[in-house]
C-alpha cells in the first residue's frame, strides 16, 4: 500500500509539473505570435502611410523609406525569434533540471524510508533472538550442550547487531568527514585471514575458500578495513545459495594490492553495477525483497576504499555470479 501511495503520489507531481511547463511554453509562443503579429501590422500601417505621403515624394526617397521599414521589421521580427529561442532553451534546461532535481529527492526519500523500514527489521530481530535465549537459559535447567548452542547463537546476533550499528554510524561519519582515522602499517593478509575465519565461525555451513599472500602491509585503517572485508563476505554470503563456494583472493604486484571476493549468486546487471554503491540502494523492492541488509554494505565499502585511496569495481563471475574487486594503490 505504502509503496502504490507513493507511485500515486509521484504520478500526480509529474501529471502537475509538466502541465505548468505546457502552459509556460504555450504562454511563450503566444507571446511570440503577438508581438510578430504587431510587428507585422505596425509594417503595414507604414506602407500605408508612406503611400499616401506619395505625391510629395520623388521615387528614390519612396524606395529608401520602404526599404527601412522592411528593415525595420526584419530587425524586429529576429529579435523577438531570438528572444523566443532563447527563453525556450532557459525554460527546458531549467524545466529539466527542476524535474530531475524533485525526482532525486523523492528518490532519495523513498530510499530513507525503506532504509528505516529494513533498518528497524534488521535491529529488532536480533534483540529479539539474544533476549529469548537468555530467558529460555534464565527459566530452564537446560544441558550443557543445548545451553552452549543458545549462548553461541545469543553471541552470533549481539555480533550481527554491532556489524549493523557500526555500519550506520561509519557511514554517517564518513559521508560528513567526520571519522578521526587511525591508519598504520598494517599486515592486510593477516587482516583478511581473520575476517574469514570470524565469518565462517558465524556461517558454520558456508564454504569460504581463500588464496592469501602472505605478509602483505598496508597503510590504513584496521577498523575500517574489517569493516570492508566483513561486508563483503556477508554481502556474498547474503546473495549466494547456502551450497554454493565463496572465494576469497589476496595478492600483491609490485606497489599495487588486489583484493578479490566472488560469489555464485544470480549475479548483478550491468544496468545496476553502478548504482549499488550508492547509499541505501538496494536491487529490488522493499515489498518483494527476501534478502536481509539495510543498503548501507556497499555503500559503505564504497566510502572506506574512498577513504584509502582505492578503487572498487564488480565484475561478472563465470559461469554466475559476481566478483567485488579491490585495488589498493600507492
Amino acid at each position: 500500500m505504502a509503496t502504490d501511495s507513493r507511485k500515486l503520489k509521484l504520478r500526480r507531481t509529474t501529471i502537475v509539473y509538466w502541465s505548468l511547463l505546457v502552459y509556460i511554453l504555450a504562454a511563450l509562443l503566444w507571446w511570440l505570435v503577438s508581438l510578430e503579429n504587431q510587428n507585422q501590422q505596425i509594417r503595414t500601417q507604414q506602407l500605408q502611410l508612406l503611400e499616401l505621403q506619395t505625391p510629395q515624394l520623388d521615387l528614390a526617397e519612396k524606395e529608401k523609406r520602404v526599404a527601412a521599414i522592411e528593415s525595420l521589421a526584419n530587425r524586429n521580427s529576429t529579435k523577438f525569434y531570438g528572444e523566443g529561442l532563447t527563453f525556450l532553451i532557459v525554460i527546458l534546461i531549467g524545466a529539466i533540471g527542476v524535474f530531475r532535481a524533485v525526482r532525486r529527492q523523492l528518490r532519495a526519500q523513498q530510499q530513507q524510508q525503506q532504509f528505516m523500514m529494513a533498518v528497524t527489521h534488521e535491529l529488532k530481530t536480533p534483540i529479539a533472538v539474544t533476549r529469548l535465549n537468555l530467558e529460555t537459559i534464565q527459566r530452564y535447567k537446560l544441558e550443557p550442550e543445548k545451553q552452549e548452542k543458545l549462548i553461541r547463537i545469543a553471541l552470533d546476533e549481539t555480533s550481527r547487531l554491532n556489524l549493523l550499528t557500526n555500519n550506520i554510524l561509519i557511514s554517517s561519519q564518513l559521508e560528513n568527514n567526520g571519522f578521526a582515522s587511525e591508519k598504520e602499517e598494517l599486515d592486510f593478509s593477516l587482516l583478511v585471514t581473520d575476517c574469514i575465519k570470524d565469518m565462517s565461525n558465524r556461517f558454520p555451513g558456508r564454504v569460504i575458500e581463500s588464496s592469501i599472500e602472505q605478509e602483505i602491509d598496508l597503510q590504513g585503517d584496521a577498523l575500517l578495513l574489517q569493516m570492508l572485508m566483513n561486508n563483503l563476505l556477508e554481502n556474498a554470503i547474503n546473495y549466494s545459495p547456502a551450497q554454493s563456494i565463496i572465494s576469497v583472493q589476496l595478492n600483491k604486484t609490485g606497489n599495487e594490492v588486489y583484493l578479490e571476493v566472488a560469489d555464485q549468486g544470480e549475479g548483478i546487471a550491468d544496468t545496476e553495477k553502478d548504482k549499488i554503491f550508492e547509499r541505501f540502494y538496494r536491487i529490488g523492492n522493499e515489498a518483494t525483497r527476501t534478502t536481509k541488509g539495510t543498503g548501507l554494505g556497499l555503500y559503505l565499502c564504497e566510502r572506506i576504499a574512498h577513504h584509502h585511496k582505492a578503487t572498487i569495481g564488480v565484475k561478472d563471475n563465470v559461469p554466475r555470479g559476481s566478483i567485488f574487486h579491490i585495488n589498493f594503490a600507492p
